[in-house]
């Protein structure tokens, strides 16, 4: 198939936190060192922003190096500056209590100089101002596959073909993809990128590293009534226990109050759970009938409900992010500090970093087609943050929150008072998630209530306030390698866990003609990604659809 061919000085895959940073710095490097780069960011969703999903509390440190100015901006980005924080520990479906500060990790604790945002505004934010720095942003257009040049060095990438129907024919509409080509290719598409996860596998960047670990976050927005004297901005809640634990599972919940009288609450479950009959969808329902978390949601509207996979596995699961042609950043290749319960700043940085790397290789005289990302990396203060919470991951996974917890707390708060050095010893996890799921029939099945549509809701509703739109007739872009597996292996073992671990209700089993099938429902695909993940066969593979497609989330 004939395609037509653009040519950049730079592609960046993904206009998230991670690959717009990128974008600004290299064209800031761009005008102080002269230069006239073509740089250009892809991006799968609408617009910008549309498939941005976070808590989310947020350091500005990143943010301070890109634009030391921005809080002069005329139109700064909407920021909330924390007023109070507390975590708290929910023992039953009734009780709870605040945990004390001396016994917090110190990289839990939250000040006045973070803040609660909506990650999407931020990223519309920074995609503005790399317009303005003469960065090309494209909207609607998936990166399908990589392009390789004749050394099997990475050379840009290949968009995805509109207007193919389910059986992958052209319709009257087809238009093919589009190569760009690329000097350097950045990869910043968040956790478990497709193209990311073919990365890794060619180039073994992922050698003598721990599995990457999983977490699925689930978010929803909700609207406060107009004067209503619960409301307090800048309020942050991090929550342990109930319901996950319940089923011995690890993650956390949290609830923010924003701006315009909203609030943010969700839940985060590590995806290395053991119970096939968990799920997190109904777990996050259960959450929200909390005493401690329905006080703030009593009387208030649901605006926004979405869902994301999270990469949290941390410095021992983090591959080698550079390779011939390219570099893999941000949650693509998992720079989330979990022992912050943040990854905004991080992704950032890692976009900083690598635009040093790249404009050091574009003004060189002898340049190389791989970029020194890991030198600069390790000079840096995502270095150190990361190095320092190296334990933290397999603490919680290893001895759970409580246990997992303490440990943390003696690394972060009581070690540095002796020694300057970080902590002599390491905690790995090297169980893949999928990997962690145990048999059903020792395995207590949960029993979920229905949903009292006041606080607590089922699925179709939730997608619809997603925003979720596909073009119906277009290939299926969820490909199960054998349905036969997930009816003869999964239902006897796991009672099929696909029709509970997606918080959408892509995957169902129904009866036709007296036979159990697997039914896709594609449509209702939020692109977390979990599938992909939590698979205990790994029987299932995320590709993009047609650029475009997917949730609509706002100020999510």
């Amino acid at each position: 198939m004939e395609r037509d061919t653009m040519e950049f000085d730079v592609v960046i895959v993904g206009a998230g936190p991670a690959g717009l940073s990128c974008a600004c710095q290299i064209a800031q490097l761009n005008e102080s060192h002269g230069l006239d780069l073509n740089i250009c960011v892809i991006e799968k969703g609408s617009q910008v922003g549309a498939h941005i999903l976070s808590g989310a509390v947020f350091d500005p440190k990143a943010l301070d190096e890109l634009f030391p100015d921005w809080r002069d901006n005329p139109n700064p980005p909407p920021m909330t500056p924390v007023s109070d924080e507390s975590l708290i520990y929910l023992a039953t479906k009734h009780n709870h209590f605040g945990l004390p500060h001396f016994i917090v990790p110190n990289t839990l604790h939250c000040d006045s100089h973070q803040y609660v945002i909506s990650l999407g505004q931020l990223c519309v934010w920074l995609a503005e101002r790399a317009e303005q720095l003469g960065v090309e942003v494209f909207p609607g257009f998936a990166a399908r596959s990589i392009h390789y040049d004749n050394e099997g060095n990475v050379a840009g990438v290949v968009t995805s073909d509109l207007g193919l129907d389910k059986e992958g024919k052209p319709k009257s509409n087809f238009e093919p993809g589009v190569i760009l080509k690329a000097k350097y290719t950045v990869f910043s598409e968040g956790a478990r990128g497709h193209l990311g996860r073919k990365l890794i596998r060619k180039f073994k960047l992922h050698k003598g590293k721990q599995p990457q670990h999983y977490a699925l976050g689930i978010k929803e927005l909700w609207q406060l009534p107009d004067n209503d004297p619960r409301h307090k901005p800048g309020t942050v809640i991090h929550g342990l226990g109930w319901p996950l634990s319940e089923s011995h599972t690890n993650g956390g919940s949290f609830l923010y109050h924003l701006v315009n009288n909203q609030v943010a609450v969700g839940l985060i479950v590590d995806l290395n759970y053991s119970n096939p009959y968990l799920d997190p969808f109904e777990e996050f329902q259960r959450l929200k009938h909390h005493p401690a978390f329905s006080k703030h949601l009593q009387g208030a509207e649901r605006l926004c409900f979405g869902a994301r996979a999270l990469a949290k596995g941390g410095l021992f699961s983090l591959p080698k992010q550079q390779f011939p042609g390219g570099l893999l950043i941000g949650c693509d290749a998992g720079t989330l500090n979990n022992a912050k319960i943040k990854g905004c700043h991080t992704a950032m940085k890692s976009g900083l970093i690598a635009a040093e790397a790249i404009a050091k290789e574009l003004t060189s005289s002898h340049p190389s087609f791989e970029a020194d990302y890991q030198t600069h990396f390790e000079q840096s203060w995502l270095y150190e943050e990361l190095s320092q919470a190296r334990n933290f991951n397999g603490a919680i996974h290893k001895h759970g929150n409580v246990l997992g917890g303490a440990i943390a707390a003696i690394e972060q708060n009581i070690w540095p008072r002796f020694s300057k050095k970080p902590v002599p010893w390491n905690i790995k996890d090297l169980q893949a998630d999928y990997l962690c799921l145990k048999e059903k029939h020792v395995c207590p099945k949960i029993d979920y209530p229905k949903p009292d549509k006041k606080l607590s809701f089922d699925r179709p509703s939730s997608v619809y306030l997603s925003g979720t739109k596909h073009e119906e007739n277009q290939p299926n872009h969820l490909h199960v390698a054998s349905r036969r597996r997930a009816i003869c292996n999964h239902i006897p073992m796991f009672d099929e866990p696909s029709q509970r671990y997606c918080p959408a209700g892509v995957y169902e089993i129904v009866e036709l003609n007296s036979e159990k099938q697997l039914q896709i429902n594609p449509t209702n695909c939020l692109h977390c990604k979990t599938c992909d993940i939590k698979d205990p066969s790994c029987n299932i593979t995320w590709f993009p659809p047609e650029g475009g497609g997917g949730p609509d989330y706002r100020n999510m």
